[in-house]
């Protein structure tokens, strides 16, 4: 349901004409442990190449840091006037190595979500910028039983990058189940970017010496959206989906698949050698063969510039990574290329994993976006448990098909995913 008001010029000026007294229909216009080294992998001496097919080279960090200004903006709403408020946040510039939980913090708890809230999207062509018009919330949920009271402030995400352009916030109104904001909450990204992004609005209860407690939240898919709509729109807040298989880890649907997909193929090519010391030993050279990634998300509200980074676990040392070079400006990249570990024994690949993972790359530090981890996904390695060994199902039947294979390409298009780095967990 939306209301008639619109928001198409409340930001058309440039804010040193803005006046403190507008119109009243004043609108918003152009808002990843190493176990002991295996002796019978490192002993292998493993030797590896790189190959771009065809060779083609080309080119080869959660803030909550907010501040507001209020520009003495009015809008006249009937008998009451009053101010609104710009509120935008600082962008974290790490790189995320780790789990998505402290994205949402605070407690999902068990309070039935309840009400709605009124708000509007624009995109500010000529500032570059995204904006939210926080404008009210009604009947919300009671968070606080004893005081039967709640202090609800609204708080905004654009995903699958939370933690790249971080969160905005409203200021918290005290004591209401009917707070009135009338702020505005803006994200510096373009436009493109914009587009491949989901925006996440959430309503919270404020809990001073306690955990923040969820009231609801509704989601918008960008990408479906219509940027000449400026009106104010009301929505129905939802609960939030937990899944049983990540209940550590809330999970609206929108971050499933969040970090794009890469097309992979793998073969194991045995060799039989001979030497003094053995009279036969057969070993061989695993071929990953990266062929192209689609969706990946922007990083930092731009485009990105994407490569990708291997590993045979559990070597974790520096001359067992491999890179593709890095293609500029695009979230379906094309590599074409295939990375070659040797020195494999056929009993070492149960006990190896294929960690590979995508970049954007930047001068200063890369920033990881997703990767897979193939192998059989038995938890432990040589006898010993780690971390790593974690495969999905996808991509350990990836693995095992390449294990009975006989030395013929296997494929498949798997989703990459966010997990702790192997070289993070080593001692």
């Amino acid at each position: 349901m939306s209301s008639s008001k619109s928001l198409e010029n409340l930001t058309s000026q440039p804010r040193e004409e803005m006046t403190k007294h507008e119109s009243r229909q004043q609108i918003v216009d152009d808002v990843s442990s190493l176990p002991p080294s295996a002796s019978t992998l490192s002993n292998s001496k493993q030797k590896k190449t790189s190959v771009s097919v065809p060779v083609l080279q080309q080119d080869e960090t959660d803030s909550d840091s907010t501040f507001e200004t209020n520009l003495g903006w009015r809008r006249n709403t009937g008998s009451s006037t009053s101010n609104i408020s710009l509120s935008s946040g600082m962008a974290s510039m790490s790189s995320v190595s780790g789990s998505t939980s402290s994205i949402f913090p605070g407690d999902l708890g068990d309070i039935e979500v309840q009400g709605n809230i009124q708000f509007a999207v624009n995109y500010i062509q000529k500032l570059g910028e995204f904006h939210i018009f926080v404008v009210h919330c009604r009947e919300l949920a009671v968070a606080d039983t004893k005081k039967s009271r709640s202090d609800p402030y609204v708080k905004c995400y654009l995903l699958p990058d939370k933690t790249k352009l971080g969160k905005r916030k409203t200021t918290v109104k005290k004591k209401t189940f009917n707070p009135n904001y009338n702020e505005i909450l803006r994200f510096k990204i373009i436009i493109e970017a914009l587009k491949t992004q989901n925006l996440n609005v959430s309503v919270w209860h404020n809990d001073t010496f306690g955990r923040n407690s969820f009231l609801g939240e509704v989601d918008l898919d960008l990408s479906e959206w219509d940027f000449s709509n400026t009106q104010i729109n009301e929505y129905t807040l939802k609960s939030r989906v937990m899944s049983a298989q990540s209940s550590n880890h809330p999970s609206p649907s929108h971050l499933m698949d969040s970090s794009g997909q890469m097309r992979v193929a793998l073969r194991f090519l045995p060799q039989t050698s001979h030497s003094k010391r053995t009279s036969r030993m057969e070993t061989g050279e695993v071929q990953i063969w990266v062929k192209d990634c689609k969706n990946l998300p922007s990083v930092r509200g731009v485009i990105i510039d994407p490569f990708v980074k291997c590993t045979v676990l559990p070597d974790t040392s520096r001359k067992s990574r491999q890179k593709t070079r890095v293609v500029k400006r695009t979230a379906n990249p094309m590599f074409n290329h295939t990375m070659v570990y040797d020195g494999f024994r056929t009993e070492d690949l149960r006990e190896a994993c294929v960690e590979i993972t995508v970049w954007d790359h930047d001068r200063m530090s890369s920033h990881y976006i997703g990767g897979l981890r193939l192998g059989l996904g038995t938890g432990k390695s040589y006898g010993v448990e780690v971390a790593w060994m974690d495969s999905t199902a996808a991509e350990a039947d990836l693995w095992q098909r390449m294990l009975e294979s006989d030395g013929e390409w296997v494929e498949d298009v798997l989703p990459l995913r966010m997990f702790v780095l192997a070289k993070s967990t080593s001692k």
